[in-house]
């Protein structure tokens, strides 16, 4: 059965990045939200409406399961790792709509890679219906620190050293597109379970990208330095003592040696969402 478009919303995540803009969201479209937070004074801090629902997703799964006994419709912006203790919390006709990663194809599996895979093998074989969607960078959320980041170490360099002069694929998507995609996966009705890839409409080496985000930070052109992966970990490690400076760890040097682009035919089709190009999306993070 499909569930009436003015069904409250169950938001598992609502006081973070992801779940807070997908809150404002659905306020605009008068969806009702039930926020489901581990923490009230954090989506008190939002300034988002509503009274929250307090569950630790690695607490006592009673307190969850109360949290979400009334629930239709369930999102999750939390990690994917938390989807078992979803599954076994939220009613049986409920539908579940989350969040994993592309970090889940990186050739060096990490705990949030691994999690993310455990995540939608759960949901896979749960049978239930719904989808977990697997986003590539997300970039342009308020706070969010990909973009912001970079622009920040930027600043702070006279060139941009990268592992294999840069030469990598990336495909960032912004938060606008995330959040819509979110919203049509609500409204979309899913028989069985899914698992489908949103990303941004630009393709472009990661040498490029740091290019077009500093022009858009408004920071003046320095040149790529190709420098060796290990080289760069042992001099991320020394950075991190050096105040003010964004910290690198080793495992997100390791992925910057690896292409990270995808078809976004099934995120078009089944969702209806055509994402906006960089350009337009970084013009809306630095806005002139």
């Amino acid at each position: 059965m499909t569930s009436r478009p003015t069904d409250a919303v169950h938001v598992v995540g609502a006081s973070g990045r992801s779940g807070a803009a997908l809150c404002r969201a659905l306020s605009r479209l008068d969806i009702p939200v039930v926020p489901v937070v581990r923490d009230a004074a954090r989506w008190q801090a939002t300034g988002l409406d509503g009274s929250s629902r307090v569950a630790d997703l690695t607490g006592p799964a009673g307190t969850l399961r109360a949290a979400l006994a009334d629930a239709t419709r369930v999102v999750s912006t939390a990690h994917a790792r938390h989807v078992p203790a979803l599954l076994a919390a939220m009613p049986p006709g409920a539908t579940l709509v989350c969040l994993g990663s592309t970090r889940k194809f990186t050739r060096w599996p990490d705990d949030h890679g691994n999690g993310v895979l455990a995540g939608e093998a759960a949901l896979l074989r749960s049978g239930r219906d719904g989808v977990i969607l697997h986003p590539t960078m997300i970039y342009g959320a308020q706070g969010e620190n990909n973009v912001q980041r970079l622009a920040a170490l930027l600043r702070r360099l006279p060139v941009t050293p990268l592992p294999g002069g840069g030469r990598t694929l990336v495909q960032p998507v912004h938060q606008d597109d995330v959040t819509s995609s979110l919203v049509a996966a609500l409204r979309r009705p899913w028989h069985g379970p899914h698992a489908l890839v949103i990303a941004g409409a630009t393709r472009l080496t990661y040498r490029d990208f740091a290019a077009t985000v500093a022009r858009h930070a408004r920071l003046r052109p320095r040149p790529v330095l190709a420098v060796p992966a290990g080289a760069m970990m042992a001099a991320a490690a020394i950075a991190r003592w050096i105040p003010g400076l964004p910290s690198v760890g080793p495992a997100e040097i390791r992925r910057l040696l690896e292409d990270k682009a995808f078809d976004i035919g099934d995120m078009e089709r089944e969702l209806g969402i055509v994402p906006i190009p960089l350009e337009e999306g970084l013009s809306r993070l630095f806005p002139k």
